[in-house]
């Protein structure tokens, strides 16, 4: 059976986004999960064992494990709302219209520290840990929202696909492929 290339090329279907196909996949799933019991870890954490292990540090250490801690608790907060609101698109409780909307309620923005070296590492090692982590799914994150965003405009309907233009315009200039 031969395929003409009419069958396969279908000039007026809308692109998947990619926003769309990824926060219904079983890698958004794993993200999803990785995120939570991060946030579960750490809150056990500054609620346990690392509030008794700053009682143990010095003055400046304390108060720089007192910003830091403060610092890595907002960067997951944003996290788990980033996350929370990609899982309300998969689970068609919103729109990924709706969802941009409220993206703006949700600030995934880099924040950067004026801990020195030194004072980082007077603090203790699992929070080291857990801030280490936290850092990296947050660039993880951030990465994937500009991927999703970017997806997001070249999937709007004003902008026309180039390679649908181009096939257009050879169907106008020769006739339809036979």
């Amino acid at each position: 059976m031969c395929v003409n290339e009419p069958d396969v090329i279908q000039l007026d279907v809308d692109p998947v986004r990619f926003g769309q196909s990824f926060v219904g996949s079983d890698a958004f799933k794993a993200l999803f999960q990785e995120g939570m019991e991060l946030v579960e870890e750490t809150a056990a954490y500054l609620d346990g064992a690392g509030r008794e292990e700053s009682r143990h540090l010095s003055r400046q250490a304390s108060l720089v494990y007192a910003s830091e801690s403060m610092r890595l608790t907002t960067r997951l907060m944003q996290i788990a709302s980033w996350l929370l609101l990609q899982r309300a698109v998969a689970e068609g409780e919103i729109s990924a219209d709706q969802a941009q909307t409220e993206k703006s309620r949700v600030r995934l923005n880099a924040s950067d520290s004026a801990t020195t070296i030194a004072e980082y590492e007077a603090l203790p090692e699992r929070l080291r840990e857990l801030m280490g982590l936290a850092t990296r799914l947050h660039a993880r994150i951030l990465h994937l929202e500009r991927l999703i965003a970017e997806a997001g405009a070249e999937g709007r309907p004003s902008a026309q696909n180039p390679v649908a233009a181009q096939l257009g315009l050879l169907q106008r200039a020769f006739g339809p492929a036979e």
